[in-house]
């Protein structure tokens, strides 16, 4: 393994929303470049963690590529970052929307997608079912999540989980709404409302199982998971993904816990996203212990951060994401600083 000894690590995540989706009445991509552009610049990361990044297929018979994400971090130094991202379990290139992607200034030694490779797809007996529909249905994830395997000094390795859990939207359920979108029944929309419940939730299972089996293998783990939950920090989700120890009532499995580096900042300022006035905190940057103790601030670049329900009415086609960046600052410690 390389020797690489930063002085500082910033970790950063943004959920650029359907960044090079197509779309007629939607914002054109230089509008959102010009947005956007400034936001990454700002973040100084080392690793960048993003969601929602689209591809397009540049010609008839080629694979998808990520030509908006390469058109916007051009002339910037992410263009020359180590890049991982998810793909088509069908195909092997990138999927058509909102792709996972992890950018490193330093070398990515492993990547690995995680869809249903530790959690099978829950079965789930319709209860709103018509006669002569499928009374039953899988409850499969709508994504997969994202791990890299970065290498750091004192031949320790940096694991980065980039994650992107279902928004508390009703899930789909065939023949339960009319061809205007709308429920028919509030019954049909409380079921697919519980099964969006049941997706993120075992989404986050998922990741959960992941991280112990990194603990597994070493036991000091410098873990970040970082990404939009789409849950605030003491919903069941990111419970389920940081852990307690109040919830294990065990000590001994204190050193497996996550903590949101957020707590670190007044509450005023701990916010995300903001829906109809309402500010929330659905976007985190979980770390382990090991790495808490590298920590040093958070920064949520929430200031000019626009209403998601209200803005996106009143501004027709606005290019901006209404998620705000967060980036946390590590500072490796000098070998002296180490206990022998």
């Amino acid at each position: 393994m390389s020797e690489i000894a930063p002085t500082t690590l910033r970790i950063a995540t943004f959920n650029v929303e359907n960044l090079g989706a197509a779309s007629e009445r939607g914002p054109s991509f230089e509008d959102r470049a010009q947005l956007l552009r400034p936001q990454l610049l700002r973040l100084r990361a080392d690793v960048l963690c993003l969601q929602e990044v689209d591809s397009r297929r540049p010609a008839a018979g080629q694979d998808r590529a990520l030509e908006a994400l390469d058109a916007l971090v051009a002339g910037t130094p992410y263009a020359n970052y180590q890049r991982a991202t998810t793909v088509s379990r069908s195909t092997g290139a990138v999927r058509d929307k909102h792709n996972l992607v992890i950018l490193s200034r330093f070398p990515v030694t492993h990547q690995r997608q995680v869809f249903h490779d530790l959690v099978a797809p829950p079965r789930h007996r319709v209860a709103t079912a018509e006669p002569g529909e499928d009374e039953s249905v899988d409850v499969a994830w709508d994504r997969p999540f994202l791990y890299a395997a970065i290498p750091l000094c004192q031949d320790k390795t940096l694991h980065v989980i980039n994650v992107h859990l279902r928004a508390p939207r009703a899930a789909f359920l065939p023949g339960h709404k009319t061809k205007e979108r709308a429920w028919r029944t509030m019954a049909g929309w409380a079921e697919g409302f519980f099964l969006s419940a049941v997706k993120r939730a075992g989404q986050a299972l998922e990741v959960r199982l992941f991280i112990d089996a990194l603990f597994d293998t070493e036991a000091d783990a410098l873990i970040a998971v970082c990404g939009d939950f789409n849950a605030g920090v003491s919903e069941a989700p990111v419970r389920t993904i940081r852990g307690d120890e109040e919830d294990a009532a065990n000590p001994h499995l204190v050193l497996r816990t996550l903590v949101p580096l957020e707590r670190s900042l007044s509450e005023s300022r701990r916010f995300s996203v903001i829906h109809h006035g309402r500010p929330q905190m659905l976007d985190h940057v979980l770390v382990s212990r090991s790495l808490l103790a590298w920590y040093r601030q958070i920064e949520i670049h929430n200031e000019a951060l626009g209403d998601e329900l209200i803005t996106s009415q009143a501004v027709s086609g606005s290019p901006e994401s209404f998620h705000a960046p967060l980036v946390a600052e590590f500072c490796p410690p000098e070998e002296s600083d180490v206990p022998q």
